[in-house]
């Protein structure tokens, strides 16, 4: 049966963030022509926006309006002298703020601000029982953000914000299940030695890149402490498409959360493992993000009486990253025919076998690595 509505999240200062154009981790290059843009560009979000504004599921989302945070909210995740770090970068003009691709400028205080609080509207809207199921659309995005570290176009952790804030409500457990096609370190840092979050990454196996990213996203980083066994890495081949995706869903993370039975579900909501994005390679088609949408709503369901927050990360091929966000949202709503897509292609050659074989090892190395911290 599915969902009546979903309701949408929405700030547009999330746009006045400007990350600038050139050579992704460096600027312009001497010997280029015409600059290209940053990837994280607000016109992604426009598309997103547009596309569930104009098509056949928009009588199925009710537009809710976003916010932002304040400064002791951004703190409960965040240190206050990283805060500063990030106010006083924009009065400096362009700031590289981790020494490659994430810029601080004007506009982007507001943003970032804007982004982490319509992360927190939608959470207050998903706790209140009033819109129980809720995406925010918002940029910058935040999982690589460390509790003091800025990283990967993230300024704030805007989902791990509202983590945070949902635990201090009183929510005992949460998961959160990361489907951005790269390795959600700032998430897992900033809960690796908890038992109330488990967090579950999903990504291609790119590992530590630089010295803000220290994880390497592999299945031996299972927590510290009272966290050991409460967060769980599935390195992805690339390559990796739709039917390989639909079973990991099905066979690692869905025993991992029926295992831990959460009170709330946050979806770190990345649609850059798409066939178009040039910063992913995992080959996913709209029917690939259909089925994430789903059965993340099938175990809110199951678990948390239908909480399930959604909370926009990467994706950064403008038309078809919206494509894909549309298809998440139809999963959500467990549409029956859903969009049809058009410019499909990869999906239909993919090859899963090899990691679809990956499954039972990455389950083995997650039961022995868990059996031997504890012991």
């Amino acid at each position: 049966m599915g969902v009546e509505s979903v309701a949408i999240y929405w700030h547009p200062d999330v746009l006045k963030h400007n990350p600038g154009k050139g050579c992704y981790e460096y600027g312009p290059s001497p010997l280029m022509s015409v600059d290209e843009p940053h990837p994280e560009t607000p016109e992604r979000l426009i598309n997103m926006k547009s596309i569930l504004e104009k098509g056949p599921i928009a009588d199925r989302l009710t537009w809710c309006e976003g916010r932002h945070a304040s400064r002791a909210e951004i703190e409960r995740f965040h240190t206050a002298a990283y805060v500063d770090s990030i106010i006083e970068a924009e009065k400096n003009g362009p700031t590289r703020i981790d020494g490659g691709g994430t810029v601080v400028d004007t506009g982007s205080v507001d943003a970032a601000f804007a982004a982490a609080g319509s992360a927190l509207a939608a959470l207050d809207g998903v706790l209140s029982g009033e819109h129980p199921r809720a995406y925010a659309m918002v940029r910058p995005p935040g999982h690589h953000a460390s509790r003091g570290m800025g990283d990967g176009n993230c300024i704030f952790n805007n989902l791990s914000i509202a983590v945070e804030t949902a635990a201090a409500s009183g929510i005992e457990r949460i998961a959160v299940i990361d489907w951005d096609v790269h390795h959600g370190n700032g998430t897992q840092s900033g809960f690796y030695n908890r038992s109330d979050v488990l967090t579950i990454s999903m990504h291609m196996p790119l590992g530590s890149w630089n010295a803000n990213h220290p994880e390497s996203g592999e299945v031996d980083e299972i927590g510290q402490g009272a966290g050991v066994g409460y967060n769980l890495n599935i390195p992805l081949a690339y390559g990796t498409g739709d039917v390989a995706y639909r079973a990991v869903m099905e066979e690692l993370v869905r025993p991992a959360i029926d295992a831990f039975a959460p009170q709330l579900i946050v979806a770190a909501c990345g649609e850059d493992a798409n066939q178009y994005d040039g910063n992913g390679r995992n080959l996913l088609s709209m029917r690939g993000f259909y089925d994430l949408g789903r059965i993340a709503r099938e175990l809110a369901d199951q678990h948390a009486d239908g909480k399930l927050l959604l909370v926009q990360e990467g994706g950064y091929a403008v038309t078809y990253s919206a494509f894909c966000l549309y298809a998440v949202v139809e999963g959500v709503l467990g549409v029956e025919d859903p969009m049809h897509d058009e410019i499909a292609y990869a999906a239909s050659i993919e090859r899963p076998e090899h990691p679809i074989s990956l499954i039972p090892k990455i389950r083995k190395q997650w039961n022995e690595l868990v059996a031997g911290a504890r012991s």
